[in-house]
């Protein structure tokens, strides 16, 4: 029997009237998210060295707004992640092997309204992982997560659509295209097309979840 990551925050089958209401835990600490080979827990200053060297390079760059170019003003990325959650605004999740305690690759998700209603979120992974059960599973914790934890309705991601392996995975993961986004992403000069994908809370699946993850 498969399970999905636990919260005190139940999952609503419905919005009440007065909008999405969520739990507040996570603004003081972030659960930490078990998959088959891998954790999720929220990113640390002692990742930026690793989290540089696994999405700094021009392959896994090339269609994400640029990463910081060095390890001190990872760390201040980093830090400001974390002040961000503790206001409510967004989580950002690194993802570290089991065996391991660097990351490689990490996940963010923003709110857009201030009830964390409605959010964009986006990733960036090192090349070796791409098309692996790894980012599938980790994908598939953070939607469960955005859901069940931190009550988004509506989770959007925008990808340029040159990017065909990650429009690619976020079909598989269930996500709907809604519209094109003209000459909307600024890269390397150019302004590129970007792909709106789309992912609501009433339409999710938890048993797309693999490999019995969960939460402590």
């Amino acid at each position: 029997m498969q399970k999905t990551p636990t919260s005190s925050c139940p999952r609503r089958s419905t919005p009440p009237s007065t909008g999405r209401g969520q739990c507040r835990d996570w603004r003081h600490a972030l659960p930490t998210l078990r998959g088959s080979s891998f954790i999720l827990r929220e990113v640390e200053r002692g990742d930026a060295q690793a989290l540089l060297a696994a999405i700094s390079n021009e392959e896994v760059a090339r269609f994400i707004p640029p990463p910081p170019p060095t390890a001190p003003r990872f760390r201040s990325f980093i830090v400001n992640a974390i002040s961000q959650r503790k206001e409510g605004h967004s989580v950002c999740l690194a993802v570290l092997p089991s065996a391991s305690s660097r990351a490689i690759g990490l996940f963010h998700i923003r709110a857009l309204d201030p009830m964390f209603n409605d959010a964009e979120w986006g990733f960036a992974f090192a090349a070796e992982y791409w098309g692996t059960q790894v980012f599938t599973e980790a994908a598939r914790l953070v939607i469960e997560f955005s859901v069940s934890t931190l009550g988004v309705h509506r989770l959007e991601a925008r990808v340029a659509v040159r990017n065909g392996r990650g429009n690619g995975a976020l079909r598989k993961l269930g996500a709907v295209q809604e519209g094109l986004l003209r000459r909307s992403f600024l890269r390397g000069g150019e302004y590129l097309d970007q792909v709106l994908w789309t992912i609501f809370a009433e339409d999710w699946d938890p048993g797309r979840i693999l490999a019995n993850p969960r939460a402590h």
